[in-house]
């Protein structure tokens, strides 16, 4: 079967999502996709870009899947003699209507209607987690009402029937040669890390602030600052990192190599986000041998089995300086209930996340009709798994 994949904004999760299905998919993907940069041009103007890109291929797909950064019905207005009746899937790693606005700055509900508008036009809608999917529909209504007249909200249980939860996959094997070795006793005092984004989404200052306290009651601790900013300066890290001092092992982004080895070093993953939709770094560390300790809100309680929910999730900041604490004074009995978490994360590598995505996207190729080329529809698949 042949899929094109559209990503205007290619790159981080975005783009390792696209690349992560074409490299896993039995299916021929064709991946197009723009530089992940000017974001709210990308939703304006990408469609025009990516619609004149289509028209040059060489061959028509059986079934066309694009991310949330599109706007999918003026891609599809501008492609309707080349892709009439070819299937468009749309696959939501976030919105534009409940992802937090930055400090000081009001909403644009430009871009959720452009999110909207996808979603009415899309063959099936996919979102990477049951909160990210349950949060859009819950909100939703409440962009509609805001418009004087037609507002549509008739239209939303019709969306809602064609919406699933399909989670990200994620390239858990690349970090196989690490976290598969034999690790030896981890060393006194534990490590703790941070090793999402350093951005207002993700609430650092929190996390910042835990370690102060923890500091101050004399609890023997280091910590790695990992993850990437997109800020000219962080003063929030740089004052950690003074106030901390040598209990700070790492400070910055980490290549490739780096990080894999800090998460192997790792004993604890903390986060203290205000919104996640997924959180593939939570899922990276916990895979690799790191105890979570993690809000009990957002997706983060779909990532860990309920038995462990009082271990790992805390309700608010004494909460989480309570697990801190016992995580950093059992070391043993953490690292024990992290190999326990291992599979429930396991399951989002991408051998395993591709068959599904295949056979959810075969299934709409085929219920398409005349819009898919002719391939071998038997019920055993001609396509070859990798195990």
């Amino acid at each position: 079967m042949k899929i094109l994949l559209l990503e205007p904004y290619c790159g981080g999760s975005h783009r390792a999502w696209a690349e992560g299905y074409a490299a896993h998919s039995c299916h021929d993907v064709t991946l197009l996709a723009l530089p992940a940069r000017f974001w709210k041009w990308r939703m304006q103007g990408g469609a025009v870009t990516l619609a004149e890109q289509a028209l040059a291929l060489p061959f028509r797909p059986d079934l066309v899947l694009v991310s949330a950064m599109l706007n999918l019905p003026a891609f599809l207005a501008l492609t309707q003699g080349f892709l009439a009746g070819v299937p468009a899937v749309l696959y939501c790693h976030e919105n534009q209507l409940t992802y937090p606005c930055p400090p000081g700055e009001k909403r644009d509900l430009t871009y959720g209607m452009i999110n909207w508008l996808s979603m009415l036009v899309a063959e099936r809608v996919f979102f990477d987690s049951r909160y990210h999917l349950e949060d859009w529909f819950a909100e939703l209504p409440r962009l509609l009402k805001h418009f004087p007249d037609y507002t549509h909200v008739h239209r939303i249980a019709e969306v809602r029937d064609k919406a699933s939860v399909l989670p990200v996959g994620c390239d858990l094997r690349r970090l196989d040669p690490i976290s598969s070795l034999q690790s030896p006793a981890p060393a006194r005092p534990s490590l703790l890390l941070w090793n999402q984004r350093w951005e207002y989404d993700k609430d650092p200052e929190t996390f910042l602030r835990a370690l102060s306290v923890l500091a101050e009651e004399g609890v023997d601790f280091r910590v790695a600052l990992a993850g990437k900013s997109y800020r000219q300066t962080a003063p929030e890290f740089e004052a950690a990192r003074e106030r901390l001092g040598e209990r700070v092992v790492h400070f910055g982004h980490a290549g490739a190599t780096e990080y894999g080895a800090l998460l192997r070093r790792a004993d604890v993953v903390v986060s203290t986000a205000i919104h996640e939709f997924f959180g593939i770094a939570i899922v990276e560390a916990i895979y690799c041998g790191c105890f979570p300790v993690l809000p009990r809100r957002l997706a983060y309680p779909e990532l860990i089995p309920q038995q462990y929910h009082e271990d790992c999730l805390y309700e608010d900041f004494e909460g989480l300086l309570a697990r801190l604490r016992w995580s950093l004074a059992h070391p043993d009995q953490a690292r024990g209930l992290a190999a326990e978490l291992r599979p429930a994360v396991a399951r989002f590598d991408w051998a395993q996340m591709a068959p599904r995505y295949d056979d959810e996207l075969e299934a709409l190729a085929i219920a398409g009709g005349d819009s898919s080329t002719s391939f071998d529809r038997a019920q055993d698949r001609r396509c070859a798994r990798s195990e």
